[in-house]
């Protein structure tokens, strides 16, 4: 393989969390007084950090979300992928090729060490991925687009970032891994191929994924 590190990033690409979660946040951003549509919420804010949406609202409203935002709607997203949530399918198969392969990797998210230790522990990939694999925008300064996080994660796991891939699915991933000097592959099950346009490569089923990193 002529990568040395693979980071995954892990909504909409290791566990199928994107629907139920922008489904979700549309929802309460309406209930607050932001009309938000699940369109709005996927092209807006999927793949954002938290402090993302806070800025984009105060940016277009002048009004700034509600202090407890963030814990009450982990709370609803939580309780959600309890009932819910299952994994990307294929993704398992291919954590399995690469161990099988001695190819390390990791998961680089957005989301927060609880909302990435939840999705695991609720699909079963806790099992692939312990502490020193797991990386959160709560690690660095700034969030996906900025490279900050790619760049941690590959510096925590002592890989080059010109010998990483980063698997993505959303455009602000694209942009982040881009900056931080990876190569990108861009999952398209969800986001059309033209808004992931600057990744490297583009596939849509996560079973192809193994083949295409060799």
């Amino acid at each position: 393989m002529r990568y040395e590190l693979v980071i995954f990033d892990n909504d909409g690409v290791l566990v199928d969390s994107e629907p139920i979660s922008n489904r979700l946040l549309a929802a309460y951003l309406t209930e607050l007084g932001h009309p938000t549509s699940y369109e709005d919420s996927i092209r807006d804010y999927m793949g954002s950090a938290m402090h993302r949406i806070h800025d984009l609202v105060l940016e277009r409203t002048g009004r700034r979300l509600p202090e407890d935002f963030d814990d009450v709607f982990h709370r609803r997203v939580f309780a959600a992928f309890e009932r819910e949530l299952k994994a990307v399918a294929g993704a398992g198969d291919v954590l399995e090729k690469l161990v099988a392969d001695g190819v390390p990797f990791c998961v680089a998210s957005s989301g927060s060490h609880e909302r990435i230790r939840v999705g695991h522990r609720t699909t079963g990939l806790d099992r692939w991925f312990d502490d020193s694999r797991v990386f959160s925008s709560q690690d660095v300064g700034r969030g996906k687009p900025a490279p900050d996080l790619f760049l941690h994660a590959a510096e925590r796991m002592g890989v080059a970032p010109e010998r990483c891939v980063v698997v993505e699915d959303s455009p602000l991933g694209v942009q982040a891994a881009v900056a931080a000097g990876m190569e990108v592959y861009g999952f398209t099950a969800m986001t059309p191929a033209a808004r992931l346009a600057g990744a490297h490569q583009l596939f849509s089923d996560m079973g192809e994924l193994a083949d295409l990193l060799v």
